[in-house]
């Protein structure tokens, strides 16, 4: 699968967010907390607690 981010918008969730969290957890985040749709042609970041962890989706 090739992934173009040229036309991708970029989302970076301010805070901290438990990245123990897995995929379904993260996507509600983004549903509920952010509403934007998770499934459009979007990146989201998520940074840990200490700012030294990121997590994508």
């Amino acid at each position: 699968m090739k992934i173009d981010f040229e036309d991708a918008k970029i989302y970076v969730r301010p805070g901290s967010t438990d990245l123990r969290k897995g995929i379904t957890g993260l996507a509600q985040i983004i549903e509920n907390e952010m509403k934007l749709n998770a499934l459009s042609e979007s990146v989201f970041l998520f940074c840990n607690k200490n700012h030294k962890l990121l997590k994508v989706i």
